[in-house]
């Protein structure tokens, strides 16, 4: 059976913001799922960026 393609639930990818800023090469980023009807605006968590060796905040992208 197919999945609908609008279900609540979908993908989303966080992108650390301390790393964008520093101009360092490569990315930090995540991927995870939220629920679209519970949280419509972008989701914001901290998680651990290998590349600078801390914890930073991660932001959803599109």
């Amino acid at each position: 059976m197919a999945k609908k393609s609008k279900e609540a639930r979908g993908q989303v990818i966080l992108e650390c913001t301390e790393h964008k800023a520093t101009g360092l090469p490569g990315t930090s980023r995540y991927i995870s799922t939220k629920n679209r009807k519970n949280t419509p605006e972008r989701l914001e968590l901290k998680k651990y960026n290998k590349i600078l060796k801390k914890v930073t905040v991660h932001k959803e992208i599109k």
